[in-house]
C-alpha cells in the first residue's frame, strides 16, 4: 500500500494550477489547487497531502516563506518548487530551506516533474515503512520484557 498520489499545488495564477492540475491528473495524482499563498499552511493541513508544489514569486507571501513554515510545521512534507522566478538565489534559497527539487516555468514537458513526484512518493513509503518497522520492534521488545 503506497502513499496516496495527492498533491497541493500552491500559486498565485489560477489560469496555471488548473492546467497543472489537468496534466498532473494524467499521470495519475489527485491535485487540490490553492491561489490564495496566505491559506497555505491552513489547507495543507487540512488537506493532508504530503507533496506540495509550490511557487516562488506571489504576492502577499512568496514561496521561500511558505516553505519556511511549512518544514517548521512538519519537515516530512515534501516540496517542489515550479516558479518562474529563475535567479541563482531563489534556487539556493529554495534548496537551503529544504526543497525536493525546482522547475521552471513554463513547463513543457511533464515527464522530469512525473519523475520527480514518484521519487518523491517512494521516499514517504519508504519513511512510512521505517516507522511501521520501528514501532514493531518496539512492540516486540515491550511484549519480551513483559514474558
Amino acid at each position: 500500500m503506497g502513499t496516496k498520489r495527492e498533491i497541493l499545488h500552491i500559486d498565485d495564477d489560477p489560469s496555471l494550477t488548473r492546467i497543472v492540475a489537468r496534466r498532473l491528473e494524467r499521470y495519475g495524482y489527485d491535485v487540490a489547487s490553492i491561489n490564495d499563498p496566505t491559506e497555505a499552511i491552513t489547507q495543507l493541513v487540512q488537506k493532508n497531502r504530503r507533496v506540495v508544489l509550490l511557487d516562488i514569486d506571489m504576492p502577499g507571501k512568496n514561496g521561500s516563506e511558505i516553505l519556511e513554515e511549512i518544514k517548521r510545521h512538519d519537515g516530512v512534507f515534501q516540496v517542489i518548487m515550479l516558479t518562474g522566478l529563475v535567479t541563482v538565489s531563489s534556487v539556493l534559497e529554495s534548496f537551503r530551506l529544504g526543497a525536493e527539487a525546482i522547475f521552471f516555468k513554463p513547463l513543457e514537458d511533464f515527464d522530469e516533474l512525473n519523475e520527480t513526484l514518484e521519487r518523491t512518493f517512494k521516499k514517504i513509503d519508504r519513511w512510512w515503512s521505517a516507522l511501521d518497522e520501528l514501532a514493531g520492534r518496539r512492540r516486540d521488545e515491550r511484549v519480551g520484557s513483559i514474558k
